[in-house]
């Protein structure tokens, strides 16, 4: 469970961030910005297991293109998958990578939601873009906001597939995660009351954090009234 909460407390806020920026620059008028937003939404649509392939090739500590990089620009390589302390942050970026499009598409629903004569109307009183975004974008991105939120939580804790794939728990049990646990219980040590129990124990602790996350929107959005 630490790892699974270390892994959401990373995956989630950032990822967020991440697709809010870029859903920002993709929400302009930009030439081609159609093309932009179908190769951000790629891995969206890209199966787990092939991506997980893909970057374990990429992150090699001898032949992956990461590394070479880093040589090429006079930084030692890092063992991305193999170190304890740099297989955690490789799957969150791995899950930022991929998830990223997905975000972005509900975080573009949302901002182009919101009416542009709000916007105008803060500008013609003089606020910055800066303020802008602040007071009137990010407040009316609130609902968008719970939703990422929750349904990112729940995603994370419910995380397995780059685990099996890329790193088996490893190393260390650095990345052994609460889904990837019940797994091996169920079907490598067969002892399946014992995983029940466990699933019971994580669909409690989902609902309960996202009961929490639901009574704090709900709390925010009082404030704002």
């Amino acid at each position: 469970m630490k790892n699974t909460a270390y892994y959401t407390l990373m995956a989630v806020p950032l990822g967020m961030i991440i697709s809010l920026l870029i859903a920002l620059v993709m929400n302009q008028n930009l030439k081609g910005v159609y093309i932009f937003r179908t190769l951000f939404f790629m891995p969206v649509i890209s199966s787990w297991v092939a991506v997980s392939v893909i970057w374990i090739t990429l992150l090699d500590p001898n032949v992956g293109i990461v590394n070479y990089v880093l040589r090429s620009i006079g930084l030692p390589p890092v063992n991305w998958l193999g170190d304890p302390h740099s297989a955690m942050p490789s799957l969150v970026m791995i899950t930022i990578w991929k998830n990223a499009g997905f975000n972005m598409v509900i975080w573009l629903a949302g901002l182009q939601a919101i009416p542009r004569e709000l916007h105008e109307a803060a500008a013609i009183d003089g606020a910055s873009n800066l303020q802008i975004f602040r007071y009137v974008t990010l407040p009316l991105l609130s609902p968008t906001t719970f939703f990422l939120a929750i349904t990112g939580v729940i995603s994370s804790f419910q995380v397995f597939s780059p685990v099996y794939v890329i790193t088996k728990g490893g190393p260390l049990d650095s990345t052994d995660v609460a889904v990837f646990r019940i797994f091996q219980r169920a079907f490598s040590e067969f002892k399946m009351g014992y995983a029940s129990a466990q699933a019971w124990i994580l669909f409690v602790i989902i609902f309960v954090l996202t009961l929490v996350q639901f009574l704090y929107m709900r709390h925010r959005v009082e404030q704002i009234i």
